[in-house]
């Protein structure tokens, strides 16, 4: 989603010091600190699923192996075949436990047998991971894909951008950097492979997220919409009370892993590692680079309502509060007639503002007293709540009003949200929900499967009585929520000021339009005999060429997480096929027949770079990473530099959906998110998501900038309103139909 803005032009600095054999001190360093996290978490992963009973090493399963072991040795046969005698001659004799014979058998033999479970678990892991590691089965032929393959699809992917002149300049770039630069840079990733578990993600996180000092709001954060057909209560502490617990109900499910992977194409598990950092996290600002602080476990939330902060306990002694007792809690909160503090009020603009001023700031003014007790109790909550005062919801008759909603969710007025913490939970007056969701940590479908877990859970599970109140009578004797108190001094509220006119120049500039295209969803598209990703992204290129007259760079998110931590990579959706499909529509004197061959190359073409992209053939990160090397060696690349300074002016992302068979959307066909959406990639760009939300519709969000002359997110929609129409009119399928 928004991590194409950072993906472009970052910039950091480094000193080479070189030492024999051409090696680099500063690459070998990172690679090394990136094999030391890695194993960190590995052996941590080790320690939770020995604790918490992981398949296959359940202590269940080591109890099997121990009796089978035991059972066998009374029936006087030696499965071991030897081995137990042998650990029982090399244990101690005379002293201690071990003074007995029969003792010392029972130990050889429980000795013997955790040896075999652990060599079970190793061996069906390793079986497990090369089973999960061919990834043939989505394709017809699927081979390895070396770095001069990917040089050579770079340059297929920008062939449609590029004169003959500029494409023959570029192509003899990547020829030298193909037979110069790149074995050396290579060599350097296949030692990070062998040593870290994965080459990308971490410096990924770091040096496109965590590195950037732009402010977050509209840049990098993204938001995610409620259900927008059905409202379950109009009570905003209500609402509040029951998405709350569900998510705690969510996160103990979490911290105990019960929570089944996501499959791909339901048949293959993803990685589930970014779920990890879901809660208790908070993005710390620093000068040159943020860091994330991730809690075992935190038992409060931190609420903001009228310019005041409280923080909510979650539990009462070992018991997670009910979903009454919280609604009587942020209740308690919005009844609450004090005013803010001096400073207050606009504090949250500093994570709204930009990095490197917050973070001298929260060192000059948050490091001590009653101001870091303060900051700690926000910073250290299991997440974010903002108690809005306007209402928002979406009125099919009122097409503005979903656009205004997603206003709301993307920045607010610029104080009223925590940009830092992993999530903030909006609630709006009228009981309609949202969240604001940092982007470093994890990408947008991890966000998605907590939140339709959440709202499953307060449909179809928590519920409300007929007064649209928490199910349940409240504890009044439970201690009122706790009034954080600051002390701000004068130089602090002008900083504060100074990031939130950033902040509110940066949100200004926004505009957004959201809508709700009717006519048809994935039940008619899948009639045109193609992929309903396809059908949208070469919609997309056709309503932009009609837009702009010309076609783009275009960025489109796919998930990596077929491989372990991975992420996303990057898939080029505009092609030569894309490209001659939209000339030969826009001509407008092609047969209907050619035009319908030309939209299936298309198609096919697009599927099989999504493909390439899930199953690590992608080049946009392994191009990221070989620049990066190429940073920490000093080597000068003018191929890559110009690869990794391209804008994205058409940044688009498809929003996952139903990743949790909560219910059945045949069932319950308004039970319906709208997604979510984030900023514009390039000023003089759009940002799109969609969501192709079941069988007869799709929800756009659209994003420009009103400083750009050349772009116009209404203008924009109603091109990608039409293309759809246009595409779907030349296989003559129309809703009755579907």
């Amino acid at each position: 989603m928004a991590e194409a803005h950072q993906a472009v032009a970052f910039q950091f600095t480094v000193t080479p010091d070189g030492v024999d054999f051409r090696l680099s001190r500063e690459a070998l360093k990172h690679i090394y600190l990136s094999g030391i996290n890695s194993w960190k978490k590995r052996l941590i992963r080790i320690k939770n699923g020995i604790l918490r009973g992981v398949y296959p090493g359940s202590p269940t399963s080591w109890l099997v192996v121990v009796m089978a072991t035991v059972g066998s040795s009374y029936c006087k046969v030696d499965i071991s075949m030897g081995l137990v005698c042998y650990i029982q001659r090399c244990l101690p004799k005379g002293c201690g436990p071990y003074r007995t014979p029969h003792t010392r058998a029972l130990l050889s033999m429980a000795i013997f047998s955790t040896g075999v479970w652990m060599m079970g678990i190793f061996f069906f892991r390793q079986t497990l991971k090369l089973l999960l590691s061919y990834h043939g089965w989505m394709f017809e032929m699927h081979g390895q894909t070396s770095h001069f393959t990917k040089v050579w699809a770079y340059l297929e992917s920008v062939r449609p951008l590029l004169d003959d002149e500029e494409y023959y300049r570029m192509e003899t770039l990547a020829k030298e950097f193909q037979d110069k630069t790149a074995p050396r840079l290579q060599k350097y990733l296949v030692l990070k492979s062998w040593w870290a578990t994965n080459y990308v993600s971490d410096w990924w996180e770091e040096y496109v997220y965590l590195r950037s000092r732009a402010p977050l709001v509209v840049n990098s954060n993204y938001y995610v919409m409620d259900f927008v057909l059905i409202n379950n209560t109009n009570i905003q502490a209500a609402r509040l009370g029951n998405v709350v617990h569900a998510m705690i109900m969510y996160r103990r499910k979490l911290d105990r892993e019960e929570i089944k992977p996501v499959m791909a194409l339901g048949i293959v598990p993803m990685c589930s590692y970014q779920m990890e950092r879901m809660f208790n996290t908070t993005r710390i600002p620093g000068k040159e680079s943020d860091l994330l602080q991730h809690l075992s476990d935190s038992r409060h939330v931190a609420v903001y309502h009228k310019g005041r902060f409280f923080k909510v306990w979650l539990y009462e002694g070992s018991r997670l509060l009910k979903p009454c007792d919280l609604e009587m809690q942020f209740q308690r909160i919005l009844d609450d007639p004090s005013p803010p503090q001096p400073g207050e009020e606009k504090l949250a603009a500093l994570t709204a503002g930009g990095r490197v001023e917050w973070a001298q700031a929260r060192q000059a003014f948050f490091s001590s007293g009653k101001n870091k007790a303060a900051l700690d109790a926000i910073e250290r909550a299991a997440f974010f709540v903002a108690l809005d005062e306007e209402s928002h919801h979406y009125d099919p008759d009122d097409e503005a009003s979903l656009s205004l909603y997603g206003k709301a969710l993307l920045h607010g007025n610029c104080y009223n949200r925590w940009f830092d913490k992993s999530f903030t939970v909006i609630a709006f007056k009228n009981g309609q929900l949202g969240l604001n969701t940092e982007h470093a940590w994890a990408d947008a479908p991890i966000i998605g499967h907590l939140w339709e877990f959440v709202l499953g859970t307060d449909t179809f599970h928590l519920g409300y009585t007929e007064t649209g109140h928490c199910l349940g009578k409240p504890n009044p004797m439970l201690a009122a929520p706790q009034r954080l108190q600051w002390d701000i001094p004068e130089q602090c509220r002008a900083v504060i000021e100074s990031a939130y006119r950033v902040a509110t120049a940066l949100a200004d500039d926004v505009e957004l339009y959201c809508f709700q295209f009717l006519p048809f969803g994935k039940g008619l598209i899948k009639k045109c005999r193609t992929s309903p990703d396809a059908f949208v992204q070469i919609a997309l290129q056709l309503a932009h060429f009609r837009d702009r007259g010309k076609f783009c760079l275009t960025y489109e998110a796919s998930m990596t997480r077929m491989f372990r931590e991975g992420r996303t990579e990057t898939v080029r959706s505009c092609t030569s096929e894309s490209t001659a499909f939209v000339q030969a529509m826009v001509e407008g004197s092609h047969m209907k027949a050619d035009l319908q061959d030309l939209f299936r190359k298309a198609s096919k073409k697009h599927q099989n770079m999504y493909r390439l992209a899930m199953t690590g053939a992608g080049i946009d990160r392994h191009l990221f990473c070989l620049y990066l090397v190429s940073k920490y060696l000093g080597v000068s690349s003018p191929f890559l530099a110009e690869v990794l300074s391209e804008p994205w002016r058409l940044s688009t992302s498809q929003i996952a959906q139903f990743q949790i068979r909560m219910f059945d959307p045949d069932q319950y066909p308004n039970h319906l998110g709208a997604g979510g959406g984030f900023g514009p990639v390039a000023d003089d760009g759009y940002g799109v998501s969609y969501m192709i939300a079941g069988e007869n519709t799709i929800f756009f969000h659209i994003s420009s900038k009103f400083s750009s002359s050349e772009t116009n997110a209404q203008r924009f929609g109603k091109h990608i309103r039409q293309a759809l129409l246009d595409i779907a009119d030349l296989f003559q399928v129309s809703k009755a139909d579907s």
